[in-house]
C-alpha cells in the first residue's frame, strides 16, 4: 500500500511538472538599447528613418531609433519614452530629430534630439551620480543641457527660440557654428601675394554665451544667436492648453 501511494505522488509530480514546462511565458515588450517608443499619438504624424527611402506614417506603439526624423501633423501630439524612462513630448506642427538615444548597462545615457520648429515638453529621468551623462535638446542656434529635469523648448519659424524651465536646472549654451568664408568681391586684376602658412579650419561660434536657467525661469534667444538674461515667470501667467496636458501627462506617468 505504502509502495502503491509512493507511484501515485510520483505520477502526479511528473505530471505537475510537465505542465509547467509546456506552459508557455508571459510577454513582455521591452525596448532595446538604442530605441524610443511612442507611447502616445493624437492626430497624425510622419517619420523618416535612415534606412528609409519615403517617410512613413507613425503610430502609437511605434518603435524609432537614432537617425529618424519625426513631423507632427496639425492639432497633433506625440509622446514618446526613452530607454532611461525620460519622457519627452511635442506638439503640433513639431519637426524633429533623434540623434542620438544610447544608454549602457551601468546607467550611463547619451541622448541628443535636434528641433527644427515646434515645441518640446521634457521630463527627464535623474541620472545617477558619477555616471557618464549626457541629455541635450539643440534648435538652430542654442542647446539645452540638463541631468534631471521638466522644462520646455519653443522653436519659433523665424529660427528665434524660448527656453522655460519647471523644475531643476537647464545649462543653456549658444550653439558653435562653422564660421562661413567672405567671398571677395569681383574687381580688376590684383597682384597675388606668393604661399604663406594658414591656420587650419577651426568651429567659431555666432556669439559665446551661457546661462544656468533655474526652476520657474525662461530665457529668448534671437534667430542670430543673441540671449537675453534669464527672468523669472509665474505658473498663472504660463497656464496655457499644452502646459495644462503636460501636466497632466506627467502626473499620469507617475502612477
Amino acid at each position: 500500500m505504502k509502495k502503491l501511494r509512493i507511484i501515485l505522488y510520483s505520477i502526479v509530480i511528473l505530471m505537475v511538472c510537465a505542465a509547467i514546462l509546456q506552459a508557455k511565458p508571459p510577454v513582455t515588450v521591452k525596448m532595446t538599447k538604442g530605441e524610443a517608443k511612442v507611447t502616445l499619438l493624437n492626430g497624425s504624424a510622419a517619420v523618416l528613418c535612415p534606412e528609409e527611402k519615403e517617410a512613413r506614417g507613425l503610430k502609437t506603439n511605434d518603435s524609432v531609433k537614432a537617425g529618424c526624423e519625426i513631423s507632427a501633423g496639425a492639432d497633433s501630439r506625440i509622446e514618446i519614452a526613452l530607454p532611461d524612462k525620460s519622457i519627452v513630448r511635442f506638439a503640433e506642427k513639431t519637426k524633429f530629430k533623434l540623434v542620438q538615444i544610447e544608454t549602457g548597462a551601468n546607467g550611463s545615457r547619451t541622448i541628443e534630439i535636434s528641433m527644427t520648429a515646434g515645441k518640446i515638453w521634457t521630463n527627464v529621468r535623474k541620472s545617477l551620480p558619477g555616471k557618464d551623462d549626457k541629455f541635450d535638446v539643440s534648435c538652430h542656434n542654442a542647446v539645452a543641457g540638463v541631468r534631471g529635469t521638466i522644462y520646455r523648448l519653443d522653436v519659433e519659424t523665424d529660427q528665434s527660440a524660448l527656453v522655460k524651465v519647471y523644475d531643476g536646472e537647464v545649462r543653456v549654451a549658444a550653439l558653435s557654428r562653422p564660421q562661413q568664408q567672405k567671398v571677395a568681391p569681383i574687381g580688376p586684376p590684383r597682384p597675388v601675394a606668393g604661399p604663406t602658412a594658414v591656420e587650419g579650419p577651426k568651429p567659431v561660434s555666432m556669439e559665446q554665451w551661457v546661462y544656468i536657467v533655474k526652476s520657474m525661469q525662461k530665457v529668448r534667444i534671437s534667430a542670430d544667436g543673441k540671449a537675453g538674461k534669464p527672468e523669472s515667470f509665474t505658473e498663472a501667467e504660463d497656464l496655457d492648453d499644452w502646459v495644462k496636458w503636460n501636466r497632466n501627462r506627467d502626473q499620469k506617468n507617475l502612477k
